[in-house]
């Protein structure tokens, strides 16, 4: 965070602004490349991928918490309708140089399974660059979402990495098992309460039509689509986390319980 600052204070040029796009699109690629031919480079191929995909969202998600945070509490007009700020224009293009990688990363790997990812992003990236390049207004909304949805990402990344390695690694699927239910509990609170809350304020502020003149409606009503749309997904996903974790508690339940009365008959073997 310090070094974006440093690059693109919140009283910087337009230029400067401008090479925050270029410059952290080359990051996240060149720390993608380095993911996948070095750091995981003795994983599985299909493993390699996916963690080099969690390898930048860690270097995206919790930073760009951050980032946002400061562009949004750095400017005094905190409202749906302000105008946005170099700073945040910034933090914009950070995360959109963030997506179009992980784009890149779905394309290029395509399998039929990640088709909700490459709309999951792509309507992202509609949002983030209608308002950073096409209305210059709502980052402050905009930015929100942002750090909501990007509040969990630590968690989630380090607990789909310890998912990926699980078949093969004991640390692995014990970090999987330990990180499971309050990962899940974290971001049902983000998603299934915090998230809703603030998408319902932003829909009450635009559907009154006070930012009509500088978010054209179908802007914003693009905007509710999508976010809707992302919110209704994640409850989806966690609820559904949430029923296999209660499956596989009550399967080891079992299995508990059918060692014990193995045990309590004399027998040493666990069938």
């Amino acid at each position: 965070m310090q070094l974006l600052q440093t690059l693109i204070p919140p009283s910087s040029s337009p230029t400067a602004v401008a090479a925050a796009l270029p410059v952290a699109f080359a990051s996240f690629l060149v720390i993608y490349i380095l993911g996948y031919s070095l750091v995981f480079r003795h994983w599985p191929s299909g493993a390699r991928s996916e963690a080099s995909s969690c390898l930048i969202s860690l270097f995206h998600g919790t930073p760009a918490v951050f980032l946002a945070s400061f562009a949004i509490y750095s400017d005094s007009d905190r409202g749906f309708a302000a105008t946005n700020t170099p700073f945040q224009s910034a933090v914009l293009d950070f995360s959109v140089a963030y997506f179009f990688v992980d784009l890149l990363h779905y394309v290029f790997f395509f399998s039929p399974g990640d088709a909700l990812f490459i709309g999951h992003h792509l309507a992202t990236l509609f949002v983030f660059l209608t308002c950073r390049y096409l209305v210059g207004h709502g980052a402050f909304a905009i930015l929100t979402l942002l750090v909501l949805a990007e509040v969990t990402s630590f968690c989630q990344n380090v607990w789909t990495l310890a998912g990926v390695r699980k078949g093969d690694s004991k640390l692995a699927a014990r970090v999987y098992r330990l990180l499971s239910p309050p990962f899940y509990a974290f971001y049902s609170v983000v998603r299934g309460v915090l998230g809703p809350v603030f998408m319902y304020k932003m829909g009450e502020f635009y559907w009154s039509g006070v930012a009509d003149g500088v978010v054209p409606r179908w802007v914003w009503v693009s905007w509710m689509v999508v976010v809707i749309g992302a919110i209704s997904v994640s409850i989806l996903w966690i609820i559904n986390l949430w029923v296999e974790l209660y499956r596989e508690r009550k399967v080891d339940g079992r299995l508990e319980k059918k060692k014990d009365r193995v045990y309590e008959n004399g027998g040493f073997i666990v069938r």
